[in-house]
């Protein structure tokens, strides 16, 4: 790996009005020694976990329910696989930081990086129970999603970004469904490229992941396992982990094959070097 990673400035003095000092009462961070492990021991342990942001419009807490396991160079469905990019660069850096990308040209997802630094692999989380902050999650949920003008840019998820819809005043969004699936998750919290690298392991990021009063890994009866969503390769690995019974899980889907688009037939071109019309 080459350079610094740049994991945001968040430099800001937490204090007690200071929306990044901001965790959910009694809650405890998970330290960082719990993501230097494998991505297949981390993701299951991290259900019934949560995941909050301090945004300056608020904060939004929700509890973890449903993750994908990334094992990195070793996992061909892993963005890692081919090698470190400018844009996974987050993934080959040191555990518990988030690596967010951008995907279908408008939505985010966020992974949670596990390993030492080098080994590339990370959880995905793909479904949460939102707990605090619902009406927010819900407000977030209704603006239309629009691209980020360049990396780093405020996504959906931001402040002040996007315009509620057509007749999203009168739409409800069942808690159940605020953050269920990880696009949705996503824009539920506000988070977007601006918290790639974030670190969720720091009292002073707005970014967390921690646990609550009470709190113990669940039982293996208590979590169910699967291939993962909507990948072609290493489809079969049963390495996405979900509490049984939750609400909040997503729905499954293959991977559906692109459709092929034959080009166009045209003629021999003139001779002439001109277009064929």
């Amino acid at each position: 790996m080459t350079g610094e990673l740049d994991h945001g400035d968040f430099s800001v003095a937490a204090t007690e009005k200071s929306p990044r000092s901001w965790a959910p009462p009694g809650s405890a961070l998970l330290p960082r020694e719990f993501f230097d492990r494998s991505a297949l021991a981390v993701a299951p342990e991290l259900l019934g976990c949560v995941l909050w942001h301090a945004a300056p419009e608020g904060p939004v807490a929700a509890v973890i329910v449903e993750v994908e396991a990334y094992t990195g160079r070793t996992d061909p469905a892993s963005h890692a696989y081919r090698g470190q990019t400018a844009r996974n660069t987050v993934m080959f850096g040191p555990p518990g930081h988030a690596y967010v990308y951008f995907t279908y040209g408008m939505h985010f997802c966020v992974n949670l990086v596990c390993e030492p630094a080098g080994e590339s692999s990370a959880v995905l989380l793909r479904a949460a129970r939102v707990i605090e902050g619902a009406d927010l999650a819900a407000e977030r949920r209704l603006r239309r999603p629009r691209a980020p003008a360049g990396p780093g840019a405020a996504g959906p998820g931001a402040a002040g970004s996007g315009a509620t819809g057509p007749g999203a005043a009168g739409r409800v969004i069942a808690e159940r469904d605020l953050a269920r699936g990880p696009a949705r998750l996503c824009q539920a919290l506000g988070i977007d490229r601006s918290l790639d690298g974030a670190e969720v392991c720091a009292a002073d990021s707005p970014l967390g992941v921690g646990t609550l009063p009470g709190w113990a890994p669940a039982s293996a009866d208590a979590v169910s396992t699967g291939p993962r969503v909507g990948i072609s390769q290493a489809a079969d690995r049963p390495w996405r982990f979900w509490l049984t019974g939750e609400r909040s899980v997503s729905v499954y889907r293959r991977s559906a094959p692109r459709r092929a688009h034959g080009k166009p037939v045209t003629g021999r071109a003139p001779s002439d070097g001109t277009m064929l019309r």
